[in-house]
């Protein structure tokens, strides 16, 4: 990779692919990997400390963490964002209903008499929801800037020869990041470019050559179901990347594998189009390729602390982590004081609960009512 290098260890960030025919470096320890980086102490967990290795995976986890169910957006103009995703990405649309006078809903959504209309768009490799409620009618729009706080973007991946940056592109996105083009940051095969969608909600496009594509998780059935594109991440900025990574070692029940400082590459100055940018990131392995959940600390420009309180419906992105038995990851999450608003709820093919993390981002827990559905992690993600 060009550009100077951190006086610190370096680790790659998850955009840079490793080779999983390379040889598996050993795991190392969190006490000394924070004194390289400069970082405090993440987490203690009972007697065990908190370790990033770089062999972890869901496949490690010790709760009934299955994977990412879906990502979510909740939006104020549900026909124009909705159009705007089926343009770009081909994605199904698999159901779009208005819920009103639904008690299952006031209890799931914390508020009574909730009403709102809901889009579901399933990718070949988990599912995008795009929500209007009623109260966010008159809502004023913002523009998530690329350092947060908060949940920023999701990740939309596919083959360059398919590229989504085009389509994303001809479908109307904004485009963030610098130039005419996707970067191509380390001439290993994928190009990468940060863009808005019609409210201002971020979105990253990978574009894959051959040599990347299997080992980003790609399918090659999925061409032949007319399915080109898929999505991989949930993406978090924090002010506090030691507070918030460590909060998700707890609900995940695995560790990261892969943190480090990144700074000084012009080619992640045109991405993120900031001059000299310079953040933390850290990576948990959500399936055995193609998901993660990845974890960004600015450092120039700092991201800020959220100011005061997020409702879990507010506009902006959320996610849902599926697991195989809900009544005790709630039970379990709640000793540990994890805030949901309510108790799990029957709605739709899911039991469901929402929650906020530290940092005041939404996710939901899930459990598919049946374990073999289409809409299941369990079918998304066959090879696990």
């Amino acid at each position: 990779m060009k550009g100077k290098k951190s006086s610190r260890e370096f680790i790659e960030p998850s955009f840079i692919k490793p080779n999983p025919t390379s040889p598996k470096e050993p795991a190392m320890p969190l006490n000394r990997l924070l004194r390289t980086l400069g970082l405090s102490a993440l987490v203690t967990l009972g007697a065990d400390a908190l370790e990033v290795d770089p062999k972890a995976s869901i496949r490690d986890a010790s709760t009934s963490v299955l994977g990412i169910n879906h990502i979510g957006l909740s939006v104020r103009d549900l026909d124009k964002t909705l159009a705007f995703y089926q343009q770009a990405t081909g994605f199904e649309l698999v159901k779009r209903e208005r819920i009103s006078g639904n008690r299952a809903a006031d209890k799931l959504y914390g508020r009574d008499n909730i009403a709102y209309e809901i889009a579901v768009l399933k990718a070949p490799n988990m599912l995008l929801e795009l929500t209007a409620f009623k109260h966010n009618a008159g809502t004023t729009l913002s523009t998530m800037p690329v350092q947060g706080p908060g949940m920023t973007h999701t990740c939309f991946q596919s083959p360059a020869a398919e590229s989504g940056y085009e389509k994303f592109v001809k479908a109307g996105a904004r485009l963030l990041s610098r130039g005419d083009r996707p970067v191509d940051i380390g001439g290993y095969g994928v190009t990468y470019a940060y863009a808005y969608d019609p409210e201002g909600n971020m979105i990253e496009v990978e574009q894959l050559e051959e040599k990347a594509l299997a080992q980003s998780g790609y399918d090659s059935t999925w061409v032949v179901q007319n399915h080109p594109m898929w999505m991989s991440q949930v993406g978090l900025a924090t002010h506090d990347i030691e507070r918030l990574m460590a909060f998700y070692q707890k609900v995940l029940g695995f560790a990261p594998y892969r943190a480090g400082d990144y700074d000084a590459n012009p080619k992640l100055d045109q991405i993120t189009a900031i001059d000299q940018v310079a953040l933390r990131g850290g990576w948990f392995r959500m399936n055995d390729t193609s998901k993660v959940m990845e974890f960004w600390q600015y450092k120039k420009p700092a991201t800020p602390a959220l100011k005061g309180r997020r409702d879990i419906t507010d506009l902006g992105y959320s996610f849902s982590i599926e697991v195989g038995n809900i009544q005790e990851e709630y039970r379990r999450l709640k000793k540990l004081g994890v805030a949901f608003t309510g108790e799990p709820v029957y709605l739709d093919d899911f039991w469901q609960v929402y929650a906020q993390d530290p940092d005041g981002n939404v996710f939901a827990l899930r459990q598919a009512v049946d374990p073999q559905s289409v809409y299941s992690v369990n079918h998304f993600d066959r090879r696990r």
